[in-house]
């Protein structure tokens, strides 16, 4: 009997139809996908053979033992593992399903190599500036959330594309390949520009996810601004170390490729030799003093700023500030303690930028600090005289003076957003905390509400305003104008 021929086609590098997928991710991990139909093939050949009188059974069965020394099934460097698994009824990869797509080339681009594998890891030199504002494309682009669709840069629209595009990588990793351009770092150690990395390999589907670490948002380092790929688009916001779940199962990396800031301005030195005649040259020197300012200018970590800071890069933040058309929020100062009045000013900078929600949440990140020592960017445009008026608003109020029996208490004025931030204490939180009670979204609290902002309170907002039908940053826990403004209207008469 004739025995089949079996052709091996090799995946096209921009297809996403399922077969295409299946073969790169098993090229990927190092196997063949054709050995699993080879495999199924011979079995059914053999079978076969011996229906028919066994005659053909025989060499079956020991081309089957010859291709089983060379590898399995004529398949060479199959594992022993692949060797005995019975073949199933769909072909399957020996690389696990995961929550982003598999490792591979950038889209548009064609597989390297004659076998079609994806050529050795490369680190690109970059810059943690570099790093943080590729970040930044895809967060105000708000790029939609996808395993299997590309950006116009070529990078997959997951968790783990958003961090290999963020660092410059050639190539597109998953959350299983990516520790391999990094080296593991104590969460103490983190900077801008590193990654939080949680990979399941018994089951990357549950939980697996890495963040691009932008910066400690206070002093604690109990939360910092992460960057992530994640449903329904790109985001930028606070989040508790290392994450929402699966928290203490977070390693920290550091890219490989990464350079100091310092470290590009170093090659300017080269044009020294152009006198080299001049011997007294070495006494130059001094010049790279030169360099120092840039380091001085360099962004000194969001650590620095936040409820708790008292540093000298607070007062040159004021300072700054002041110089860009901020001195209106200062009645005195600026001082070295992080106070109210500088991250009314710092977010006044934000808005003026066109920046809007958590990009302009009046903390400094390091694309804020750059524009205010470079000079660039847009002033602070002059306070309008019309805003005035509206502290006319809360008299509302007033009508508690004479409330009448059936008339429903007013809103009190949102106390402002610095308020509600880790380790900041006001009794506005606690006010907040009793609203959340009596409306029923207190079951985060094992004790209290109290005082002190904790992320008991971020999880009781946060669920009142998933009540609300928002999503994403609109549901991030921590309680703007509307969401006070709902909290404390009076709840909707029963019929």
């Amino acid at each position: 009997m004739a025995v089949p021929v079996f052709e091996e086609y090799e995946p096209a590098p921009d297809c996403d139809c399922p077969g295409c997928v299946l073969q790169r991710r098993a090229l990927a991990a190092g196997e063949h996908p054709a050995a699993h139909g080879c495999r199924r093939a011979l079995v059914l050949v053999t079978a076969a053979g011996v229906v028919l009188g066994g005659g053909a059974a025989q060499p079956a069965a020991a081309d089957s033992a010859a291709d089983a020394r060379s590898g399995s099934a004529g398949v060479p460097g199959m594992s022993a593992a692949a060797r005995t698994a019975d073949a199933p009824e769909t072909a399957t990869s020996t690389e696990p399903d995961n929550e982003q797509g598999g490792r591979g080339e950038l889209h548009g681009r064609p597989l390297p190599g004659p076998a079609g594998k994806p050529a050795a890891p490369v680190t690109p030199a970059t810059t943690r500036a570099e790093i943080i504002n590729r970040a930044k494309v895809w967060v105000e682009a708000e790029v939609p959330y996808s395993m299997s669709t590309y950006w116009t840069d070529g990078y997959r629209q997951d968790c783990s594309g958003y961090v290999s595009m963020a660092w410059g990588l050639t190539t597109n990793e998953w959350t299983g390949s990516l520790a391999q351009f990094a080296t593991e770092i104590k969460r103490e150690e983190l900077q801008p520009g590193d990654i939080l990395l949680f990979h399941n390999p018994a089951n990357p589907t549950k939980g697996s996810h890495v963040t691009l670490f932008g910066g400690w948002t206070d002093y604690t380092h109990e939360s910092y601004t992460a960057y992530e790929q994640t449903k329904p688009a790109t985001r930028r916001q606070t989040t508790p170390m290392a994450y929402w779940n699966n928290s203490d199962k977070y390693l920290a990396y550091r890219y490989k490729g990464v350079t100091s800031a310092t470290a590009p301005e170093e090659p300017a030195e080269p044009a020294t030799p152009t006198t080299p005649t001049t011997p007294p040259a070495p006494t130059t020197p001094p010049a790279p003093t030169t360099p120092a300012p840039p380091a001085a200018d360099a962004f000194p970590g969001a650590r620095s700023f936040g409820p708790g800071a008292n540093n000298a890069h607070v007062t040159r933040l004021g300072q700054m500030l002041v110089k860009r058309g901020g001195k209106r929020f200062y009645a005195k100062g600026p001082g070295p303690v992080w106070g109210e009045a500088d991250r009314k000013a710092t977010q006044a900078f934000q808005l003026a930028q066109g920046w809007r929600g958590t990009a302009a949440d009046g903390l400094p990140g390091a694309h804020t600090w750059k524009l205010l020592v470079t000079g660039k960017g847009k002033n602070i445009p002059a306070a309008v005289p019309a805003p005035a008026a509206a502290p006319a608003k809360p008299e509302p109020a007033t009508p508690v003076a004479a409330p009448s029996p059936g008339q429903a208490p007013a809103v009190p004025p949102f106390p402002g957003f610095g308020v509600f931030r880790p380790g900041v204490s006001s009794p506005d939180v606690t006010r907040l905390g009793k609203q959340l009670v009596a409306r029923g979204f207190g079951r985060h609290y094992t004790k209290g509400p109290g005082p002190v902002w904790g992320e008991a309170d971020r999880r009781n907002v946060e669920a009142f305003q998933l009540a609300q039908g928002w999503r994403g940053a609109d549901a991030d826990g921590y309680p703007g104008p509307e969401t006070w403004r709902r909290l404390f209207a009076p709840a909707p008469a029963k019929a």
